[in-house]
This record gives structure tokens, C-alpha cells and sequence, in this order.
């Protein structure tokens, strides 16, 4: 009886979570190569994944928020962006079809994180232990040399979403991704408790970005170019998901969308397992 009382006091909440879930059941069943058959020149998964995307994207409109933020109508617009992000994301990287130059803005978007992330990590040394200092340096060497690169090809991509561009920052993210992997292999030998934990959750900041960015890499790349990108990455994420904490990297990706942490934790969660069915 709670559960249908808390369904009929809080609808919205309810058809949120309902949307969510068909969309996290659609990206497993795509990943199965369950399509249900064919609908125009998609498939009826696809079809139902998008509606429900766009319905989480009217939901966005509260209507007693957009009488508190009548005069903020970025804040609405936010909101509306994120609700089908956070759709999207939860999907790739099997949901096909993005638009390259709306991928593009997205990477560009996560660029302002990359670098507040990697300059953390520059400062970080001084908070450590003088013993553990030497061994995080030596770990997170080459950061900000990787995402000044990884940044620039951003940028060029969204000026031009080329295939030759593209294969540029393909490589690069994956590099940059096997780099913080490493490093993150590396941080977590630091015996010293106080200097491991300001040590891991400095690389994890740059760790949730570049995942973050390698999805969306993922969404616009052909399945033998994910394959290949698979391929070169041979530091997987299982091995260095035990020294990641999801509540950290959920709370970044809520801040950077604007959206409830709640479904940052599920978007952080289902990212981190599509990207280790992909091979990553």
C-alpha cells in the first residue's frame, strides 16, 4: 500500500523513474541485439528509447519551478537539456545516429572539468606526505600535457566534426584515458590513508571526465572504430574500478548537468558498465 500511495502522491517522480528505467532496459536489449524489428530507418527500440527521452525532457519543465525562475529562462532551458542527456548517456554507446556537431558541444562542455581537474591535481603533491608526494607526481605526469591535447581536438572537432578529426581524438582519449587508469594504479599503492585519499580522488575527478568524454566519443564512432579504440586500451576499468568511489564521480556529473544526484549516481553506473562491455 506505501509503495502505491508514494506512486499516486508523487507522479512525476514515479513516471521519471519508469522513463529512465525503459530507457536503461532499451540500451541493454540494443546491446543484446534486441530491436524489436524496424521502424523507419531505425529500429522500435531505438523508437522507444527516444520518446522516453523525450518525455524525461518535458518532465524537466516543472511548472512550479518555472513560476520561481519565470525570469531565468537558461534555468529552464538547463533543466530540459539535462533530463535528455541524462537519457541519452544512459544509452550510448548504442544508441546510433547522434548528431556529430551536438557530441562535439557536449566534449566542449566537459572541457571547463578536464582542466579544473588536472589543475587539482597539479596542487595536489603539496597536501601529501613528503614520502608520497614523489610517487603522485610521478603518476599523474603528462595530465596536463594530455588534456591540453585532448582539449584542442575538442574544440577543432566542434568547428569540424570530420571522420580525420575524429580519428584524432579517438586516439587521444583513449591514451588519455589509459594514462589516468595507470596513474590511478599507481596513486593507490600510497600507503599513507590521509595522502591516498586526497591522491585518488584528484585522479578520479580527471577519471569521471575523460569516461564522461569517451562516451560521447563512443556515440559518434562506428562500431569497428569503438573496437579498435577497445583494443588499445589495456589497462581496463575493472581492474581500476575498485579504487573509483561512484558517490564522487555521481556528484561531479550532477554538478556539471545540473541534475539530481540520484540520477547521476544511475548515469555514473550505467556508463561504467557499458563501457566495460565495450571492452574498455
Amino acid at each position: 500500500m506505501n509503495t502505491l500511495s508514494n506512486v499516486w502522491n508523487h507522479p512525476k517522480t514515479s513516471i521519471t523513474g519508469l522513463l529512465i528505467a525503459t530507457v536503461t532496459v532499451a540500451a541493454t536489449l540494443s546491446q543484446q541485439g534486441v530491436n524489436l524489428g524496424h521502424a523507419g530507418t531505425g529500429t522500435v527500440i531505438m523508437l522507444i528509447s527516444a520518446i522516453a527521452t523525450t518525455l524525461l525532457g518535458l518532465l524537466a519543465k516543472d511548472p512550479g519551478q518555472l513560476q520561481s525562475s519565470a525570469a531565468s529562462p537558461v534555468n529552464a532551458t538547463t533543466k530540459l537539456g539535462a533530463w535528455a542527456l541524462t537519457a541519452l548517456l544512459l544509452q550510448l554507446p548504442y544508441l546510433g545516429g547522434c548528431s556529430g556537431t551536438t557530441v562535439a558541444q557536449d566534449i566542449v562542455n566537459w572541457t571547463p572539468a578536464l582542466q579544473s581537474a588536472v589543475a587539482t591535481v597539479d596542487t595536489t603533491a603539496a597536501l601529501l606526505a613528503p614520502v608520497d608526494a614523489p610517487i603522485f607526481i610521478a603518476a599523474t605526469a603528462g595530465f596536463d600535457v594530455a588534456s591540453n591535447l585532448l582539449v584542442t581536438q575538442a574544440k577543432a572537432y566542434l568547428a569540424n566534426p570530420t571522420a580525420g578529426v575524429l580519428a584524432l581524438i579517438q586516439n587521444q582519449i583513449v591514451t588519455f584515458q589509459q594514462q589516468v587508469n595507470a596513474s590511478l594504479l599507481q596513486t593507490a599503492k600510497i600507503v599513507d590513508p590521509a595522502s591516498q585519499k586526497h591522491a585518488l580522488s584528484a585522479v578520479q575527478a580527471v577519471a569521471t571526465v575523460v569516461t564522461a568524454m569517451l562516451a560521447l566519443v563512443q556515440s559518434v564512432s562506428t562500431k569497428a572504430a569503438v573496437a579498435q579504440m577497445a583494443g588499445q586500451s589495456t589497462i581496463k576499468l575493472a581492474k581500476v574500478e575498485p579504487f573509483l568511489d561512484p558517490s564522487q564521480s555521481a556528484q561531479l556529473v550532477s554538478a556539471h548537468y545540473g541534475e539530481p544526484l540520484p540520477v547521476a549516481r544511475v548515469q555514473v553506473e550505467q556508463l561504467l558498465h557499458n563501457q566495460i562491455l565495450a571492452g574498455f
